[in-house]
């Protein structure tokens, strides 16, 4: 067995002693922050593009997100149920297991950044058009989808490789690794667009150059490291065993994430029958979005982190107290970052764009999507304990209802039967949030977190 050395040496949290809400708060704040730079990403690529190239760019790299969401969300329900299994197993002490894991994991996320890479460069035009994205706008989504995908195995590899270290506790070296890269965005976005005049192509090819650098810089950290995660290429193989656990295990998030976003597309599909400028005003809203989702996104992670040590040390007790911790700091978080929002809509969207008719279409979201905030932090804070308990076919089900066939049906209905303007269709998002918010809670605290006889048969 490998010696587990303390977590000062290296980084890692023991979440299975100790105060729980410290954990789970010094857990969270790297992954908030580096959540924060991530989103510097986008925001960066979208500024530059708002306002450097023309609202039509602007409008085609926003309209690309809910098809990159949707082949990525794949592979990050995978790779979330492969740091599921690495906590639990760390939490058990078993380190010949988290090595298995780890290894398996990285082999199988080789193999399906090759899938997702041609998947993402054949599929592009087809999917631009499904959206009805305008032909003024079609062309520059196209380019950047293809672009993205040739160098989608970065991101996999850094997705996969920081799931590693955040199963064992360790949020910094993530965080450290998405600052450094968001710098670089930032420079090259600059540099590609202002100085050689590349357009919606310098944008994505500063993405990728990007996220390839995180995907070193993460794969060197689990070279070098000491412990149980530390990967050894004569060891990289799928071991069947440990793959079909980590399948089973992610198959129903990848499931969800993959449905979900690809529901997101036909949302966008209505969104873009009202124009450009609705468009715009949607992109904008979304970046903003990402902001606002930061910290509830480390939070839930945190909370999965937590729950999957504890689970795998039978502390279930102790994860339920660290669900209800995360839980209140999750909605106080949510009540004050609310109040800027509502205050200063304006200003915000006016940073991405500053043209009047997209600035007062996205204020406009921002304003009447804000409160619908809270509803979902709650889903989202219950759900990823659960998942860190292992349950996630529930949460895969729960998901799919509300965010898939609850929202087809509403905008169906909206916009065939009943007012087909941008706001009732806008709210099919809070109202599947709702939705998804109250079978959560119901479902918690029908079943409790964990089945222990299911656990104990996923560790064996």
């Amino acid at each position: 067995m490998i010696r587990f050395l303390t977590p000062k040496k290296r980084g890692e949290i023991n979440m299975t002693e100790g105060n729980i809400l410290v954990h789970i708060i010094t857990f969270a704040i790297p992954l908030f922050i580096g959540n924060i730079f991530q989103q510097m990403y986008n925001m960066v690529d979208a500024w530059v593009v708002g306002n450097y190239v023309s609202n039509e760019a602007f409008a085609a790299v926003g309209t690309t997100a809910p098809i990159i969401n949707m082949l990525i969300g794949i592979f990050m329900g995978l790779s979330t149920g492969a740091g599921i299994i690495i906590s639990q197993y760390y939490g058990a002490r078993n380190d010949e297991k988290v090595s298995e894991a780890v290894h398996t994991s990285l082999v199988l996320t080789f193999i399906l950044a090759i899938v997702f890479t041609v998947a993402g460069y054949l599929l592009a035009p087809v999917m631009v058009d499904f959206m009805k994205t305008p032909a003024n706008v079609a062309v520059e989504s196209v380019t950047y989808l293809r672009i993205y995908f040739l160098g989608i195995i970065g991101l996999m590899f850094y997705n996969m490789g920081a799931g590693i270290l955040r199963a064992v506790g360790d949020s910094q070296k993530p965080f450290y690794f998405i600052v450094i890269c968001a710098v670089i965005n930032t420079v090259l976005d600059l540099v590609f667009v202002l100085v050689f005049d590349m357009g919606v192509d310098g944008v994505a090819y500063a993405t990728i150059i990007s996220q390839f650098v995180c995907a070193v810089l993460v794969i060197l950290t689990l070279l070098k490291t000491k412990s149980s995660i530390k990967i050894y290429f004569s060891k990289m193989k799928l071991e069947l065993d440990m793959l079909k656990k980590i399948v089973l295990m992610g198959f129903p998030l990848a499931l969800q994430m993959g449905i979900t976003s690809f529901s997101n597309v036909f949302v966008q599909s209505y969104i873009n029958c009202f124009g450009d400028n609705v468009m715009s005003g949607y992109t904008a809203y979304g970046k903003i979005d990402q902001f606002v989702l930061a910290p509830m996104n480390a939070l839930s992670l945190a909370t999965s982190t937590f729950v999957g040590q504890n689970i795998g040390r039978g502390l279930v007790d102790r994860a339920k107290r660290g669900i209800h911790s995360a839980f209140y700091a999750c909605l106080l978080t949510m009540f004050v970052i609310a109040i800027p929002i509502l205050l200063f809509a304006e200003q915000m969207v006016g940073f991405f764009n500053g043209k009047p008719e997209v600035i007062e279409y996205g204020a406009l979201f921002l304003r009447i999507l804000t409160p619908f905030y809270i509803p979902y932090s709650v889903q989202m804070i219950l759900a990823a304990g659960l998942k860190g308990a292992g349950d996630t076919t529930a949460t895969m089900l729960i998901m799919i209802f509300s965010f898939v066939v609850f929202r087809q049906i509403y905008l169906y209905v909206m916009a065939n039967y009943i007012s087909n303007t941008v706001i009732n269709i806008l709210l099919g998002y809070p109202l599947g949030w709702v939705v998804a918010c109250i079978i959560t809670v119901i479902y918690y605290k029908m079943r409790g977190l964990v089945n222990k006889k299911k656990v104990t048969n996923s560790l064996s």
